[in-house]
């Protein structure tokens, strides 16, 4: 049973646009930044006693971060499973890549949220990810329904009022 659990916490469920992001940012490290930053590092070590030479330091210290920075961006697209939701058959109920706009019922206030991959979390732009209390209390509901998360604040309440699955970014919060 342990072994069935770590299996399922290591899903890395992504958008289509969350993983295209992924491979942009490899991309742009590991055939753009890393190049310059080795070109960098090679003709600062030809300048002789690299002890006191700050552009090798850096460069070293650079060329450490972009490869462990690619090493993890490798595994997140290698355990990624790619969702596309707009192939999602049942658009009456939330499910991962969702829009979904709730009614605070203690506040009067609306708020709409995107339920994404866990590399695609962007609070200012309400993608919250599909692990977050709140995606789970979200999940399988319909428009109408009542949605209880436990918060800082304590226990709030919502109503679903809608539910899209566009490919269009929110354009309403």
């Amino acid at each position: 049973m342990v072994g069935a659990l770590a299996i399922n916490d290591e899903k890395n469920y992504i958008t289509p646009q969350g993983f295209a992001a992924l491979q942009a940012e490899f991309h742009q490290l590991y055939k753009v930044e890393r190049p310059d930053v080795v070109r960098t590092v090679s003709w600062a070590a030809s300048n002789g006693d690299r002890s006191e030479n700050g552009d090798y330091i850096y460069g070293k210290r650079r060329l450490r971060q972009i490869d462990s920075r690619c090493r993890h961006l490798m595994k997140r697209m290698d355990l990624a499973e790619i969702v596309d939701s707009s192939l999602q058959q049942h658009l009456e109920k939330i499910f991962f890549g969702a829009w979904v706009t709730l009614f605070n019922l203690a506040d009067d206030t609306e708020v709409t949220y995107r339920i994404v991959g866990k590399d695609e979390l962007e609070p200012n732009k309400g993608y919250i990810s599909w692990v977050s209390p709140l995606a789970k209390a979200m999940l399988g509901k319909a428009i109408g329904d009542a949605v209880k998360v436990i918060t800082p604040k304590g226990e709030e309440q919502f109503e679903v009022v809608d539910i899209r699955y566009s490919l269009a970014e929110n354009t309403a919060s």
